[in-house]
């Protein structure tokens, strides 16, 4: 896997840039700002990219805005924020991606939220394969921010409850191991969910992702 790193911090990118080659993965760059990511994925052409949110010059929203950035011009790229902060304000233009559609996978981790290397690479793995990784902090803040939808209404409360683990990257098993329910009822309540959203079966479109994006969108 080949990943380009925009991280201010030298300690922390060094720390990733270890993990990483550790792990058999190649970091063709490892960037401090915004304007150098853009131009490393231009140049690299990665499989992914680990984005900061706070970088130079004002170390406010750098970096999810060249993500967003990123998002519109390489929509098959990708992204993984990682970050100390939520920044709400860009989160739900990132996660909807681009008009066209067809986006590649997206999350946002917390670093004090992560509990070990592991969990890190798995969420990073989930983001490559097309899936979400999304801490359930940075969902509530986002939820907290924008509740327009009527069709997420309709949901009830444990079918919310469900979207919000879909939401996490879990699988059915995992969802019905956190919520103490069968692996059927959880089926039962992503086929409502996918009903009540109003996403029909479609072999282009992942329902999964569309509905959490819809979620966070709501």
């Amino acid at each position: 896997m080949r990943v380009v790193i925009a991280e201010d911090s030298a300690v922390v990118r060094a720390g990733l840039i270890e993990i990483l080659l550790d792990r058999g993965h190649v970091v063709p760059a490892a960037v401090g700002d915004g304007d150098a990511l853009i131009e490393a994925v231009a140049q690299h052409h990665p499989d992914v990219a680990i984005i900061d949110v706070r970088m130079p010059p004002t170390h406010t929203a750098e970096g999810l805005r060249a993500a967003v950035a990123l998002r519109r011009t390489h929509p098959h790229l990708p992204l993984l924020v990682f970050s100390q902060h939520i920044e709400t304000r860009h989160v739900e233009e990132l996660l909807a991606g681009p008009d066209s559609g067809g986006v590649a996978g997206v999350g946002y981790l917390l670093k004090d939220r992560v509990a070990d290397v592991e969990e890190f690479l798995d969420a990073l793995d989930r983001v490559v394969a097309g899936g979400t990784a999304l801490d359930p902090e940075v969902i509530a803040q986002v939820l907290g921010a924008s509740r327009r939808s009527r069709q997420l209404e309709t949901l009830t409360g444990r079918e919310r409850e469900v979207l919000a683990q879909m939401a996490e990257g879990r699988s059915n098993t995992a969802i019905a191991e956190a919520l103490v329910i069968s692996e059927r009822a959880v089926e039962k309540h992503v086929s409502n969910i996918f009903s009540k959203l109003n996403l029909p079966p479609s072999q282009i479109d992942h329902r999964r992702v569309l509905a959490v994006l819809q979620y966070l969108s709501g």
